[in-house]
């Protein structure tokens, strides 16, 4: 499986109040543009769903996918990877939460295998795109609550 695509960003905020807005999957809607409805399959410990599906609308993208979820012991990371879905073969990603002077860095890894044959600068590019508008929104989400 190709490398992940990381992204990092830093939020003015400590880092369990990062991970508790990044583990409320039931408000994604509310704040993700492209996450139009979302279901906890599998629920885990409190706050810390083992499986969620997700129903996204990206415009020209349309997908319902389902991820596995694996939270550290230490509240500082989630890693997920791909259960099923339509449009995808496979996804694995993962939030790592840095305590910095200004807050938290976040830093947002991920790789997608389309379903359908995709060159891998098209892909990464992608990739890229989630990372940076996926980043932005949890630092709004974050800062404005």
């Amino acid at each position: 499986m190709p490398d992940l695509s990381t992204q990092s960003i830093v939020i003015n905020a400590d880092p369990a109040q990062v991970m508790a807005v990044i583990a409320d999957f039931a408000s994604y809607p509310e704040w993700t543009g492209a996450i139009k409805s979302v279901d906890v399959t599998v629920p885990g410990e409190p706050g810390r769903a083992r499986q969620v599906k997700y129903v996204m609308d990206a415009g020209l993208l349309k997908d319902t996918y389902e991820l596995a979820y694996t939270w550290a012991p230490d509240g500082l990371s989630v890693s997920w990877t791909l259960v099923s879905g339509s449009l995808q073969k496979s996804q694995r990603g993962s939030y790592r939460l840095t305590p910095v002077a200004d807050g938290t860095e976040v830093t947002y890894s991920l790789n997608v295998e389309p379903s359908i044959p995709l060159i891998g600068p098209l892909r990464r590019k992608a990739e890229r795109s989630i990372l940076d508008t996926a980043l932005k929104e949890l630092r709004r989400r974050v800062e404005s609550a």
